[in-house]
């Protein structure tokens, strides 16, 4: 996906490593989704980017949010929406994080077990709960199975005993995998979502909203071989409007739909000014000789996901010239810190130690995942352009 014209200006004026996010390409994706969904409320996961400034702008477009603990809800809060649009999404949480919740505003819970159920029914009475199926994940770069989520039986029997607490048995939920290519995942959570809606209205229980979770895809991200990815996002999006009206039709009560976009909506309006540290060339085990290109920035200081993907770099002072053949890695001393390993990158031959590389598609879990200082090296510092840019630290 092409970067706008204000992120690549900053990547251009920046003359230390940073990680740079574009306000006004979020917002902008944000608003296609809500065009291409129609009536679909977006939550958005907090945990994709814990961004002051990104969850204000999304707010401000309408957006609530997806949290997964206090502190998650704390930030959500602060943009100044509404308790209401802001639900507590993991279902894993402890007694205490559910009062504080609870203390916070927030009234709809994720769940997925009867001991969860009674603990919500203690700590935040009367609260409107969710039940997460669990999915098979397949498709996905990473699948989020096992974990979370139940069986259509066994989310019947969850939702039967919210009500039996005297909770409201509101909805149901779901998550495909995040980074999902196919669109039969989709499909396949449709058919589990309408089993689940049909077996609860045989026991008299009547949904008022499905949460169709995340794994919505990027768009900008390389596989390990560096061949773009380019899932069909419109099939997918017609799935999921197909599904939404299957629904529709088999439940007895109107029924809404709410959406937990986080990758989707930032990692292409992301992007890092890192250096290059060394490139360099060397005997290898088998023998040969390889370059190795070590660059700032890594796994654990913005890229941990590099197990699955490989972010597009580009090297703005080299855009022409000899290539040579080189294996990527971040600058700490653990092996893991690599791109794809065992699969080379062609890079500029005339690289020197400081010079700038933008590693772009990079907007998702940069912020996130880093590390608070692994082998000494400090989070990279943020900053926004369009409205409310300011630079701010990790």
């Amino acid at each position: 996906m092409p970067e706008s014209s204000a992120l690549r200006s900053a990547l251009g004026a920046a003359t230390a490593d940073r990680i740079i996010f574009d306000l006004a390409g979020i917002v902008d994706h944000h608003d296609d989704l809500a065009r291409e969904l129609p009536g679909v409320a977006v939550r958005f996961a907090v945990k994709a980017c814990p961004v002051d400034d990104v969850l204000d702008a999304l707010a401000r477009a309408g957006a609530g949010f997806d949290a997964a603990g206090p502190n998650e809800i704390a930030q959500a809060l602060r943009t100044g929406v509404p308790a209401d649009r802001v639900h507590y999404g993991n279902t894993i949480k402890s007694d205490s994080d559910i009062a504080e919740a609870y203390r916070r505003g927030v009234r709809l819970f994720a769940t997925d077990s009867v001991a969860d159920v009674r603990a919500i029914a203690t700590h935040a009475p009367g609260s409107r709960v969710f039940c997460r199926l669990a999915t098979r994940g397949t498709g996905a770069l990473w699948g989020l199975t096992g974990k979370f989520g139940c069986s259509v039986a066994d989310a019947v029997e969850v939702l039967a005993a919210a009500r039996a607490y005297e909770l409201i048995p509101a909805g149901l939920s779901l998550h495909v995998g995040s980074q999902q290519m196919t669109v039969a995942a989709w499909r396949e959570a449709f058919d589990d979502l309408a089993q689940a809606i049909t077996r609860l209205g045989a026991r008299g229980i009547r949904l008022d909203h499905v949460n169709l979770g995340g794994g919505l895809p990027a768009l900008g991200y390389l596989d390990r071989h560096g061949v773009p990815m380019r899932p069909r996002l419109d099939l997918i999006l017609a799935a999921i409007r197909d599904g939404m009206r299957r629904l529709r039709l088999i439940c007895a009560a109107p029924l809404d739909f709410l959406l937990e976009p986080g990758r989707h909506l930032v990692a292409d309006h992301g992007a890092i000014r890192a250096h290059v540290v060394r490139l360099t060339e060397r005997q290898v085990s088998d023998g040969r000789r390889a370059h190795w290109l070590y660059l700032s920035c890594g796994r654990f200081n913005g890229l941990y996901e590099l197990d699955q993907i490989r972010y597009p770099l580009e090297f703005p002072t080299h855009r022409a010239g000899p290539r040579v053949p080189a294996m990527v890695a971040g600058p700490t001393c653990d092996s893991d810190d690599a791109f794809s390993p065992g699969t080379s990158i062609a890079v500029p031959a005339g690289l020197a130690s400081g010079d700038p590389v933008w590693i772009l598609s990079a907007g998702a879990y940069s912020v996130s995942y880093t590390t608070v200082g692994f082998n000494g090296f400090d989070p990279l510092p943020h900053q926004t352009v369009g409205a409310l840019a300011e630079v701010a630290t990790c």
